[in-house]
């Protein structure tokens, strides 16, 4: 640590020396060789002030109270270290906007070295963009499935387009995007579950498991007499622990159970996946 000079006190002030310091850290010493009379002649509130001395290019001094600066510190020293500097104007560091930059590349395409055919439509994209989050895409554009993919168009089969496209816009954003939904509003929160399934298969067939929880989430929020078994079913396939617990829980109450069965549900279970049924039967029993 840097010295910044001496300032010593004497009939009510100090005298000294004062050393600029560059350094981000340095002292500067007060020194009252004459203590007990400078208590004895100093009231309370009375103040004496070091010389101005310079530490990391601010300007500082000390402020001595030999009897305290209130009558509450009457029976103390009181120091305090001033910032004499005026209040320079606080640098303020932009939000990050990498992300932003990131989804930027998809909206403009510039760069773009990799082309998907999703039926009718096409996408292109950035290996390396999709190759961090996704092992599935990074072992086949990057690994030894990449022959396959260099200079031609990779066809994704068994997806949707706009599904594949919600999927891209994840990747970039790291966010799931809302799905343009131009049906009536009382066929809205059906085509909503359906997309979200859609979403979490996607995310689970290309090893995403942000998007997956953040569909779990969503489908959760979804979970009624006429969804659960389709929920459940899926969740089942997809190893959601998380979705199949929410939906068992809603299964379990006996007025759920009634309307569920009562619309064939247990039956869907059956037909789509029936060793989800023995669980679902032991949750009911308590086993």
């Amino acid at each position: 640590m840097s010295f910044a000079g001496v300032s010593l006190v004497g009939g009510g002030k100090a005298i000294g020396h004062a050393i600029n310091v560059v350094a981000a850290s340095g002292y500067h010493l007060l020194v009252d060789n004459a203590y007990s009379r400078t208590e004895a002649t100093t009231p309370t509130g009375t103040v004496i002030v070091s010389l101005p001395f310079m530490v990391g290019g601010r300007r500082w001094d000390i402020r001595y109270y030999p009897n305290g600066q209130t009558l509450e510190d009457a029976d103390y020293v009181s120091v305090y270290l001033r910032l004499l500097d005026k209040d320079v104007a606080e640098t303020k560091v932009p939000a990050s906007c990498i992300q932003h930059h990131i989804s930027d590349l998809l909206q403009y395409e510039e760069g773009a070295d990799v082309t998907f055919k999703v039926g009718d439509d096409t996408f292109v994209a950035h290996r390396c963009v999709l190759a961090a989050p996704s092992a599935v895409f990074r072992a086949e554009l990057f690994g030894p499935m990449k022959e396959g993919t260099i200079g031609g168009v990779i066809h994704i089969e068994d997806m949707e387009a706009n599904v594949f496209k919600a999927l891209l816009s994840f990747i970039y954003t790291d966010s799931l995007p809302k799905m343009a939904i131009d049906t009536l509003e009382d066929e809205r929160e059906d085509q909503e579950v359906l997309w979200l399934q859609h979403m979490l298969e996607a995310a689970d067939r290309y090893d995403l498991p942000r998007l997956k929880v953040l569909c779990e989430e969503k489908l959760c929020q979804h979970i009624d007499v006429g969804s659960v078994t389709t929920i459940l079913t899926l969740a089942e396939q997809h190893n959601c622990s998380g979705l199949k617990e929410v939906c068992f829980e809603f299964v379990k109450t006996p007025a759920n159970l009634k309307k569920i069965v009562a619309v064939d549900g247990l039956e869907d279970i059956t037909r789509t996946c029936p060793s989800l049924l023995k669980k679902l039967i032991a949750k009911l029993v308590g086993l």
